[in-house]
Order: C-alpha cells, then structure tokens, then sequence
C-alpha cells in the first residue's frame, strides 16, 4: 500500500486521479501510523515550506517520514515535497526533513525572470536513476515554484533544468526521490515517472 500524506498542501486530487489511472493501491492520510506501516509514501504539496513543515510536525507526520525513509521505504517527494525532504528552506527559514542534505533556495528574481517559474520545461539527466528510466532526453515536465532544491552533494542531483540559470530539478539518495516538478500534471511523462516509482525496488 502506498500512503499519500495529507498536510493540507494541496495537490492530492491530482495525485490521485494519476495514480488511480496507473492502477495502484493507495491511501490518502494524514495518520501517522499508516506512513509508517506503508510500503512506499509519496509526499506531495504546494505553497509556503515553513508552514507545512508546522502541519507535518503538528500531526507526528515528520516523524513517520523519517521513520519511513529508515526502514529504506522508497519515498516520493513533489514539487514543495522535493524541498522540504532537504535539511532547511529559504522560506522563512524553515526547518525541513533532513533526509537529503541541502537547502531550498529561491530564485534571484532580479535576473529578469518572472517569479515563480510557471509552465512546461526541459529537464535533462545528470545521472541514472530508475525513476527516470524510459524518459527521453529533454522531455518537458510542469512547474510552478519560487524556490528549488539545492543539494549539497552534487551527486544528489538526478536531474537539471534551466530557467534563466540551471537548477536541481530532481533530486535522490538512497530510497528517496523528488522532483521539484508535478509528474501527476505531466502527461504521459509524468506517468511514466509515478510508474517507475511504483515499481521501483531499491
């Protein structure tokens, strides 16, 4: 059984909707008990780090990802996911997971970008991973972020993706995965990704 956490974030009906089209088996919860008990988590969301970390610490759901990632159950993170799997946020200095080491910093928008990144953009491998598995080369996936993780050990990042500088776009170590774009919103793509990480087995 995968577990879908429920903090208040966001972005479950889309979750849902691609995983129920993939077949899967899953609970959406806010429980900490099933995280724990789940054989894989996703951790989906959108919007402000320090106050989901608030909603996830709040419920004992910090801790049941933490325990999740221990027992080497493969963990999905996406979009805000993809950034508080990290140690810290820029936003409003927020404590985060600490299952990657890095921190999520914002983008510089005095480089005449519009902020936050919104839209369909390339992301290009920086090393293998079975997540990313059948994924052509410069495919396009959906984002919409004002900040991006970046890890501190470069080899933590899986994928790139370049908007008016190059950013992490997918990061990973040991049974974590996240991306800081929406597979669920993504098209076939995207599914593509939900289904490797169903069946990933690290």
């Amino acid at each position: 059984m995968i577990a879908v956490i429920d903090y208040e974030a966001g972005n479950l009906r889309s979750v849902e909707t691609a995983l129920r089209h993939l077949g899967a088996t899953f609970r959406i919860t806010s429980v900490p008990e099933d995280v724990v008990a789940a054989d894989r988590v996703i951790v989906p969301g959108v919007g402000d780090a320090h106050a989901a970390m608030g909603r996830l610490d709040s419920a004992g759901l910090s801790d049941a990802i933490r325990e999740s990632a221990a027992r080497s159950r493969p963990v999905l993170g996406i979009c805000l996911g993809s950034q508080i799997v990290l140690d810290r946020s820029e936003e409003n200095d927020a404590r985060c997971l600490g299952l990657i080491a890095g921190a999520a910093v914002a983008f510089d928008g005095r480089r005449g970008r519009k902020i936050p990144h919104m839209g369909w953009n390339t992301i290009r491998t920086a090393r293998p991973h079975p997540i990313l598995h059948g994924v052509s080369e410069d495919t396009s996936f959906y984002f919409v972020h004002s900040y991006y993780p970046a890890p501190t050990d470069p080899a933590t990042c899986l994928a790139t993706c370049e908007y008016g500088e190059e950013f992490c776009a997918v990061v990973g170590r040991d049974t974590i995965v996240a991306t800081q774009f929406h597979p669920e919103k993504s098209g076939e793509p995207g599914l593509r990704m939900l289904s490797n990480f169903l069946e990933w087995t690290p």
